[in-house]
């Protein structure tokens, strides 16, 4: 398991920054400290084990710069949630049982947290100035439940027996904010008590662990990659967008996984792959499409010509001609907002409009629909032939294809267990917290398939290996083979500003199945997936890179040359006359490009 860890840091460096002094007072800390206190020194000693459940009260987080709008909803972004956190150390790993997924606070009373919780494998440790006292570390990601906001975070505490002191934790690095508007650095202190004693299944949950720690990609620092280049050959990379704007980068290069440093104002985060990330609209790369991709390898490719009308009632009757994949080409003929004018296209026209955040923070599916059903309208082509960017179209898309599930395996069938079970798990991915609908009755939501997946660097490479191996993994065959390569080939993708309608009149050739033309323009769409253009420098010709894009310049991009990059960043509400991106928008084509030529 040791190949998953962060490297260790200059010797005393936790007892340095975080003396026991510091740890044990009951002061509120005014200032977060280096990322360098959360992991051990070059002289740090073995721990003393620990198990137990770890009790966190709701405690007040200071931010800088100070939130303009905390009540988000009625819940208050200021709050770090209650928690109850079963943690057990494995050698030097410290492994949370509740780790990948999301944690809702406890009930109580008074105000409440905005935030979830997704807490990740840690460390522990003892520093040689600590006396008896023993560290414990541990990634935390600060999640929320209605939308796909993330803050990367660190917390630790010191422990001896059955006693621990106070939480420290602070919250360095971020993906794109939405609701809360604002780019922030939080951090505090969080009282704790703690409960000895483990699950009765410990050592299973041990091994549990180990697996899934070992299912884990090779990976290596950017270091080691730049090594085997010339200099410069890896220059610009994460281009065009601008480093402050970076949370991360990392390309998949011979079946290793190299990530460069996660830059804060607190030093590198010291769990660069423990970060989970709120990719936004990557997440329409992966659940409707993967779904899509396996159930038509499991029934046949029929399952993308079924009608969303026929598997979500009450929708308009234009549904009951709209197919499953005219809606993962966005392509539904559905939206009536914005210009009806397609020459060219405008693929945002009317994104936003219709009460478009009422939508997106409605809690229930009821909810949800009846915003649908009041603000969108049919527009005048026929489904397939037009593309306009709509969330609202993937979520229904979602709905459909957990309609469809549940007719052929039954009411308790779900799409996301379906993938999570069928394609995530045979592959390693052994965590998919994810955001779903808030039902009154507590019943479990439907998953969003627009937004709200919250992965790792490892889980949205080994989706997109699984892709580059046409849909196969050891010998067996998750995905449909045959729709996987069409896909990646673009073929099928719709022009972004084209008008495809124009077709059915005879005007151009018209094909479901042909690849697009790359010679045609910068950028195509089909089954969640974008296709920028880039002329590969060894042959020519020009290729559609397929590349699954979320808000805030989240990108992972396949190269032909078998390359995948992974770009997570926080380019969304940017202050005042901040510009987010360079004008060379080819800056990492070419990198990849000038790494083996295509």
């Amino acid at each position: 398991m040791a190949a998953w860890l962060p490297a260790a840091v200059s010797a005393g460096a936790a007892t340095d920054r975080l003396p026991v002094a510091a740890l044990t007072s009951a002061a509120t800390p005014s200032s977060p400290v280096d990322n360098a206190a959360f992991v051990p020194g070059t002289d740090a000693l073995p721990a003393s084990p620990i198990v137990g459940t770890l009790h966190i009260a709701q405690s007040a987080m200071q931010a800088m710069p100070a939130l303009k709008g905390p009540l988000i909803g009625g819940r208050d972004a200021r709050l770090f949630p209650a928690l109850s956190l079963t943690l057990f150390s494995d050698g030097e790993t410290l492994l949370p049982l509740q780790r990948g997924n999301m944690m809702s606070e406890l009930p109580g009373k008074g105000a409440r947290s905005y935030w979830t919780v997704i807490p990740q494998p840690g460390r522990v440790w003892r520093e040689p100035g600590d006396g008896e006292w023993s560290r414990a570390a541990l990634p935390l990601m600060l999640v929320n439940d209605t939308e796909n906001h993330a803050h990367q975070g660190v917390a630790t505490f010191l422990y001896r027996g059955g006693e621990v002191t106070a939480l420290r934790l602070q919250f360095t690095q971020q993906t794109a904010p939405y609701l809360l508007h604002q780019h922030v650095i939080f951090w505090g202190r969080a009282a704790t008590t703690f409960t000895p004693g483990g699950p009765p299944d410990l050592e299973t949950q041990r091994a549990a662990a180990r697996r899934e720690l070992s299912d884990r990609l090779p990976t290596r620092p950017w270091s080691e990659l730049e090594k085997q280049f010339p200099p410069g050959t890896l220059a610009a990379f994460g281009g065009p967008l601008r480093p402050q704007w970076q949370v991360i980068n990392a390309v998949v290069y011979r079946g290793t996984l190299y990530h460069q440093a996660s830059s804060t104002p607190q030093g590198p985060y010291p769990y660069p792959l423990e970060m989970r990330f709120g990719v936004r609209s990557v997440m329409k790369s992966v659940a409707a499409p993967l779904a899509l991709l396996r159930l038509a390898e499991t029934y046949g490719p029929y399952v993308l010509d079924l009608r969303i009308g026929d598997h979500v009632p009450g929708l308009h009757p234009k549904w009951g001609r709209i197919r499953f994949i005219d809606a993962a080409d966005m392509a539904t003929g559905f939206g009536g907002l914005g210009s009806i004018t397609t020459h060219p296209n405008d693929p945002y026209a009317g994104y936003l409009e219709g009460e478009y955040d009422a939508w997106y923070t409605a809690g229930s599916t009821t909810e949800k629909l009846a915003l649908i059903n009041r603000h969108l309208k049919p527009y005048p082509w026929e489904p397939g032939t037009v593309m306009r960017y709509r969330d609202q179209d993937y979520f229904l898309l979602g709905l459909a294809i957990d309609g469809f599930l549940k007719s052929v395996r039954g009411p308790q069938a779900d799409l996301w267990e379906m993938l999570s079970d069928e394609v995530f798990k045979p592959i390693g991915i052994h965590h998919a917290p994810a955001v779903r609908t808030i039902e009154p009755d507590g019943a479990r939501g439907a998953i969003w398939a627009n937004a709200g997946w919250y992965p790792t660097l490892d889980d949205q490479a080994k989706i997109a290996i699984l892709l580059q191996s046409g849909g196969a993994h050891q010998g067996q065959q998750l995905l449909h083979r045959s729709l996987t390569t069409d896909l990646l080939a673009a073929r099928g993708a719709l022009h972004i500003k084209g008008d495809r309608s124009r077709d059915l009149s005879g005007t151009a050739p018209a094909s479901s199945t042909a690849a697009a033309d790359a010679s045609s323009g910068d950028n195509h769409y089909r089954m969640g997936f974008w296709f920028p253009r880039h002329i590969g420098s060894a042959s020519g010709k020009a290729f559609l890179l397929p590349s699954m894009q979320g808000s805030g310049d989240n990108r992972v991009t396949l190269y032909p040359n078998g390359i995948i990059t992974l770009q997570m960043a926080k380019a969304a509400e940017l202050p005042p006359g901040e510009q987010a991106r360079d004008d060379d928008a080819a800056a990492t084509h070419r990198v990849i490009d000038r790494m083996a030529p295509f």
